[in-house]
């Protein structure tokens, strides 16, 4: 694709009014502040437009934040889930070894990062960051989840989302894990548990 030109800056679409220290105060929707929880990585992806479409970089040996010696690509999945639905409703995913890299290519998911290392300094921390596709383009951001950290996603858009990840193992059941809500203990900044319902109302008249 010759001749490209970036996408204008996307202007986010406005969220239900909450409470402010709830899941509101957690939310990421760009790559402009620093992640809360150590090790977590958002890329901004340049999306290049000509008359013929789009062209989209998803990942390249030369981004170090996000590929290297520690960050090596094993393989490549994509899942589509139906509006509404949280991949697991109740419960986390946790590799003790695998670190994924999101990517949203049609609709919009909100992923769920929650650090319980015991050794991390940022211990405790809950992020949501908000992964919405374009009508002709992906999602304009990635995001790196570190292996031990708690992590799922929410589909919050009218329509399925089909999530991209390359991970940097390939799958082993021996190192993938679930975690109960209930047993994690994870709540917002406002003391309240976390949930999807949570996230679902901050989508629920956008």
């Amino acid at each position: 694709m010759t001749e490209s030109k970036a996408a204008a800056p996307r202007t986010a679409q406005p969220l239900a009014d909450v409470e402010a220290g709830g899941a509101t105060s957690v939310l990421v929707r760009d790559a402009m502040a620093p992640p809360a929880i150590a090790g977590v990585v958002l890329r901004e992806l340049r999306v290049n437009r000509d008359p013929r479409g789009t062209l989209t970089e998803l990942l390249r040996a030369d981004w170090p934040d996000v590929f290297g010696d520690d960050l090596p690509f094993a393989q490549v999945y994509t899942s589509t889930t139906a509006p509404g639905v949280a991949r697991d409703e109740d419960r986390w995913h946790l590799h003790r070894h695998q670190t994924d890299r999101f990517y949203c290519v049609a609709g919009r998911i909100v992923v769920s990062i929650a650090d319980a290392r015991p050794d991390s300094p940022t211990r405790g921390r809950l992020m949501l960051v908000e992964l919405a596709a374009e009508a002709d383009a992906p999602a304009p951001l990635v995001v790196t989840i570190p292996a031990g950290t708690l992590h799922g996603f929410v589909v919050t858009s009218t329509t399925p989302a089909t999530l991209l990840n390359f991970p940097s193992r390939l799958y082993d059941p021996a190192d993938e894990g679930r975690v109960p809500f209930a047993e994690a203990g994870i709540a917002f900044p406002d003391g309240e548990p976390f949930s999807y319902d949570a996230v679902r109302r901050l989508y629920a008249r956008v």
